[in-house]
């Protein structure tokens, strides 16, 4: 996370992990720019390193050796990651529309989302054909497509529509890992035929005639059939139409046709060519707007270079400069594409095709160097070395135009007590934002100037509270105000009440107003988000500044008294059923040192924010008589508190405790929560805890969890019945143990 004690000066926001962007946050996490706030947008928290894919594809890496992990880069930039794509954008208001989330503000803009094949005008193409990007979509794909083929008998067809380098190398690979799959589970390969279609008169177009001799020669001894000057005018299940009107077979049709670019740059106002591709000058900055960059295939230079992520690559440095430059009142410098670069193309085994210029060479040597260029590159991103690059522009070492200085020196010296609220003004602004609703038992909520907020109980039922604060653990403002609401709500669902009203406790870290105000506004639009989704009302609160993101809530439910759930409502013979897996305490832990995975991270954050509404109301449906949920002290910690107000104990299986992904790896590290060793002081609970320490999965009964899942005591009879409910409604829900008679103590077994 980024240092909150410099106060943020200008936000620079980055749409897309592409090459050049991946390179402009290594190089500011080795040079960081104080009061300069750099956040990710990004629809994949794993980019693909494209000189890698084929490889892939062909069998040779798997997925992790061939991906960049954005979260643990973003982690170690003190960059924000925001999981999410962007549909359009406001150039006057300097805001992006991003899914699923409120606007995102910025100073400067980079974009480098890559492009994707053109089917526009190929009926059936968007709907029948797997089109090689976005890479993600198409990895799925394939990975299903390889299963259909395997799983097929007789005859199949497959074809690439695209004769460029992209299309040629895509079939090689393909026919590669067919190959080897069907040979190891003793089918015959020969029964796939394979076809290539190319609009252009020769394969490679963009390459010299040695180079096409070559690849030309490579499909022929691969018995692959190449249709040149054959652009394709329908795709459908299981044929391809070509403009000449000729029917080719085709069960599969893999896309790896000319680049086309998003649509929202071009309709939202930027300056884009003919093709949709956003026109920079030689510094990548956009022509139509001066804050706005562009990099990768996604720009168009005025020296036009082909969509190759070598081009990506070199941009990087020049871009992260620019960006910096553009930040401090500095001077930027122009990009310079390389005439000639070397390209190695792979031939589906570990072989290699060179090509620069007119001169070309191949042999299995090409592939060698190949392999080692890529796996050098992307060490640059697994090692994470701290260490000084050429340093980037930055004069005084800090955002130091007079613009920025005179910004900086309106953020005053911060006092306590009420001088450190959040101003008015600002306030005034956020709550404008911020949907307004009504329920009739809030009789005075944030909509009227009342010093608090007043509530109604029903009759014949009680209200229930409890309040939740925390410091921020991610920097996305807007998902930790979600999470905050749902462990928040947690406690209320426990208890069996249903939500009313909330009020939210926010610190804010110092910066300029229009930064207070954004981050208020997303922090408080993803607790309202969660607070709405389950009926209840955001009636009001209190907000400060200081030196970290911190926020909370007091929630408020309503109950009838002969419905409450206690926590010590357990009776010898019951099951206990966990709703959610176990892992968040380790798993964030291990991503503030970086070595968590990405998509480790964003399933603990998935399973956050899963709301426990619904588990509670299967719970209750399903005549649970006791209920807490799993949050700070740990599953033993919690359960324990059971007990003891029972007066029973309990026996529990580590083997069927559900675990986060990626949980069990980082507690192997011995990467622990700050809390574990407060929490582990409770094993004393533990019957036969010298038997089962050394056990790899023992540490989960003391990871604290942030939004955890609910634990409840159920009937044998009913055990089954509730655990296929809580599954079907899409918990990852586990039958951990039973409750026995005897003495508050917990007998684990392995």
């Amino acid at each position: 996370m980024r240092d909150d004690n410099v106060p943020v000066a200008k936000d620079l926001v980055l749409v897309g992990g592409g090459h050049a962007h991946v390179g402009v946050l290594r190089r500011l996490a080795m040079s960081p720019v104080p009061g300069l706030r750099i956040t990710l947008v990004a629809r994949d928290v794993h980019t693909p390193y494209s000189g890698m894919l084929p490889g892939h594809i062909a069998g040779f890496y798997d997925y992790d050796a061939c991906h960049i992990d954005l979260g643990r880069l973003c982690r170690f930039a003190g960059a924000r990651l925001y999981h999410g794509e962007v549909t359009g954008m406001d150039l006057a208001e300097r805001r992006l529309h991003v899914t699923d989330r409120p606007p995102v503000a910025y100073d400067l803009l980079s974009i480098n989302t890559g492009s994707r094949p053109g089917t526009a005008g190929v009926a059936g193409a968007d709907r029948f054909a797997i089109a090689v990007k976005p890479i993600d979509v198409f990895l799925r794909k394939w990975a299903d497509l390889l299963e259909r083929i395997k799983s097929a008998s007789g005859p199949f067809h497959l074809s690439v529509v695209g004769g460029g380098a992209g299309g040629v190398e895509l079939m090689l690979s393909v026919k590669q890992r067919i190959s080897d799959e069907l040979r190891a589970a003793g089918d015959d390969p020969a029964r796939i035929g394979y076809a290539l279609f190319n609009a252009d008169d020769r394969i490679m177009a963009a390459h010299a005639p040695g180079v096409q001799r070559r690849f030309e020669r490579v499909l022929r001894e691969q018995g692959i059939a190449v249709s040149n000057h054959a652009p394709v005018a329908e795709v459908s299940a299981d044929s391809l139409r070509l403009r000449s009107g000729e029917v080719h077979p085709s069960d599969a049709t893999l896309w790896v046709t000319t680049a086309s670019a998003p649509a929202w740059p071009g309709r939202d106002g930027l300056a884009v060519d003919e093709h949709g591709f956003v026109r920079v000058d030689a510094n990548l900055q956009s022509l139509s707007h001066a804050g706005v960059f562009a990099a990768g295939d996604l720009a168009s230079l005025p020296d036009s270079r082909p969509k190759s992520g070598v081009f990506a690559v070199r941009q990087g440095p020049v871009l992260a400069h620019n960006l910096v430059a553009a930040a401090t009142g500095g001077r930027l410098r122009p990009y310079r594409a390389q005439k000639h670069f070397l390209g190695l193309i792979t031939t589906g085994g570990r072989y290699a095709i060179a090509s620069r210029g007119n001169w070309s060479a191949e042999g299995a040597w090409l592939w060698t160097l190949k392999d080692w260029i890529d796996r050098r590159f992307m060490r640059m991103f697994d090692e994470l070395p701290r260490m000084q690059e050429e340093p980037l522009p930055q004069p005084e070492g800090e955002l130091a135009t007079e613009e920025v200085r005179q910004t900086l020196a309106q953020i005053p010296m911060r006092c306590g007590g009420c001088g450190a609220k959040v101003g008015s003004g600002v306030l005034e602004r956020v709550l404008g934002r911020l949907p307004c609703a009504a329920r009739e038992d809030v009789l005075i909520g944030r909509d009227t100037p009342d010093d608090a907020i007043a509530l109604q109980v029903p009759a014949g039922q009680v209200l229930v509270q409890s309040v939740d604060y925390f410091r921020a653990f991610i920097d996305d403002s807007f998902t930790f105000g979600r999470i905050a609401a749902n462990h928040a709500l947690g406690d209320l669902y426990a208890m069996g009440a249903q939500p009313q009203s909330a009020l939210a406790i926010a610190t804010v870290p110092y910066a300029r107003s229009a930064v207070v105000e954004e981050t208020l506004f997303e922090l408080l639009s993803g607790a309202q988000e969660v607070l709405s989704e389950a009926g209840a009302l955001l009636a009001g609160g209190h907000s400060s500044e200081g030196s970290e993101l911190a926020f909370g809530l007091t929630v408020n439910g309503l109950a009838r008294p002969e419905r409450l759930l206690h926590k010590a409502g357990l009776r010898p013979g019951q099951h206990l059923i966990l709703s959610k897996p176990l892992g968040t305490g380790t798993l964030m832990a291990a991503d503030m040192r970086y070595q968590a995975k990405g998509r480790w991270i964003e399933a603990a954050i998935a399973s956050m924010l899963q709301s426990n509404r619904r588990a509670a109301e299967l719970m209750v449906e399903h005549g649970v008589s006791a209920c807490t949920d799993i949050t700070g002290f740990g599953l033993l910690g919690h359960l324990s508190e059971m007990l003891r107000g029972a007066h029973c104990g309990a026996r529990l299986s580590l083997s069927s405790l559900p675990v986060l992904e990626g949980a069990m790896q980082t507690l192997a590290q011995g990467i622990l929560s700050s809390l574990q060793p407060e929490n582990l002081r409770l094993r004393r609970a533990i019957a036969n805890q010298e038997q089962i320490a050394g056990d790899p999965r023992y540490p989960l009964l003391f990871d604290p969890q942030t939004a955890g899942g609910l634990l409840a005591g159920v009937s044998a009879e009913r055990s089954d019945i509730l655990l296929q409910a809580l599954t079907d409604a899409g918990y990852r829900a586990a039958r951990i143990g039973e409750v026995v008679a005897g003495e508050p103590v917990v007998e684990v077994q392995v």
